[in-house]
C-alpha cells in the first residue's frame, strides 16, 4: 500500500513556496539526506537546519550564506535539466541508496506556475526513468506516481485527483466516482475517497494527488 510517510531516503527542498504546515515540516526535519536547491537556502538557514548538499549555480544565495556553505555548495552548469532534476541526479550519484529509493520533494510548487507544472510532471519521469519512488508534498496535499494495480492509504472524504497520459485501461475501487481512461488531464480531478483506502488499476503510469484534510 502506498501512503504518505514522515521519513524518506532523500528529501529535496526546491525554491518555490517554502513549506509551513505540519506535514511537510515534519518530513523536512526527518530527512536522512537533505539536498537543497540554492534558492531555498535563505529560508532554511533561518530555521537553523543545515543541508547535506546545496545544488545550483549559487546566484540565488546571499554572499554571506555562500561563504558559510561554500564547502557543501555544488555548482552544476548544464542547462538541460532544471534544479529539481539536478538535485535528484546528484543524490542518486553520490549517496549510498537502496534500490528504488524513496524521494520526497518540498517547496516544488508556488511562485511560478510554469515551474510548478514542470516539477509535478517530472514526478512521472523520475518514477519511470530514474527508478525512484517520488512523492511531492505541499502544505495542502501530496502527489505520488504509480502504475499497474496500486492501493493507496486514505481516509473518508479525502479529496483525490488522478492524472494519466497513456492508459488505455484505467479503473478504481474505493472512490466516490469510478474512473476511466481519461482523454484530458482535468477529467480525473476532484474525486473523493470513501473509506481508508482506494485502489487504482491502469495499464500505464499515472499520478495521484491526495489532500491532507477531508472535505466536510
Amino acid at each position: 500500500m502506498k501512503e504518505l510517510k514522515t521519513e524518506y531516503d532523500v528529501v529535496i527542498l526546491a525554491a518555490g513556496d517554502f513549506p509551513t504546515s505540519v506535514v511537510p515540516m515534519r518530513v523536512l526535519r526527518n530527512a536522512k539526506h537533505l539536498v537543497v536547491c540554492d534558492g531555498a537556502v535563505n529560508e532554511l538557514d533561518q530555521l537553523g537546519i543545515i543541508p547535506e548538499v546545496i545544488v545550483g549555480d549559487g546566484d540565488s544565495i546571499s554572499p554571506t550564506l555562500k561563504a558559510k556553505y561554500q564547502h557543501i555548495l555544488h555548482t552544476i552548469a548544464e542547462q538541460e535539466d532544471n534544479d529539481l532534476t539536478k538535485a535528484t541526479k546528484y543524490a542518486l550519484q553520490h549517496f549510498q541508496l537502496n534500490k528504488k529509493p524513496s524521494f520526497c520533494y518540498l517547496g516544488a510548487t508556488g511562485k511560478r506556475e510554469d515551474h510548478t507544472l514542470g516539477n509535478i510532471a517530472l514526478l512521472l519521469h523520475y518514477y519511470k526513468y530514474l527508478e525512484i519512488e517520488p512523492t511531492m508534498v505541499t502544505d495542502y496535499g501530496y502527489f505520488m506516481p504509480s502504475s499497474g494495480k496500486t492501493t493507496f492509504a486514505a481516509f473518508p472524504h479525502q479529496q483525490v485527483s488522478i492524472y494519466q497520459m497513456g492508459c488505455k485501461e484505467l479503473k478504481s475501487e474505493g472512490l466516490k466516482w469510478e474512473i476511466y481512461p481519461f482523454s484530458a488531464l482535468w477529467q480525473g480531478t476532484l474525486n473523493e475517497a470513501i473509506g481508508n483506502a482506494f485502489t487504482i488499476d491502469g495499464d500505464a503510469a499515472y499520478l495521484v494527488y491526495q489532500t491532507h484534510q477531508p472535505k466536510l
